[in-house]
């Protein structure tokens, strides 16, 4: 099993910033994919950003230029840096981490942008 614990989040004004970390314990396979969901009331969940243990980046069209995601293998820890936030980016957001076929899940944390 692996266990995912979410921090940061929280309150912010639009236009601010945040940073999400999510380190991530337990059964850990070298090769895996970290990275970041966000659902908002009465949404499905979607992808936000992801990223291969080599850094590979995969972004959602509408969070391009302000989100930033990295990993520091280390301490198998990603994180989400969001800056110029808007109110549309109030979501919980999910950490996941792919690794051996399973998906894995964070409880979340939830972010609200007020305007």
């Amino acid at each position: 099993q692996v266990q995912l614990v979410e921090s940061g989040g929280g309150l912010v004004q639009a236009g601010g910033s945040a940073r999400l970390s999510c380190a991530a314990s337990g059964r850990i396979f070298s090769i895996n994919i970290m990275g970041w969901y966000r659902q908002a009331p009465g949404k499905q969940r979607d992808l936000v950003a992801r990223i291969s243990g080599g850094g590979i980046t995969t972004y959602a069209d509408p969070v391009k230029g302000r989100f930033t995601i990295s990993r520091d293998n280390a301490k198998n820890t990603v994180y989400l840096q969001m800056n110029s936030l808007k109110p549309e980016d109030t979501a919980v957001y999910y950490c996941n981490r792919e690794q051996d076929g399973m998906n894995y899940w964070g409880k979340g944390t939830l972010v609200t942008v007020s305007s």
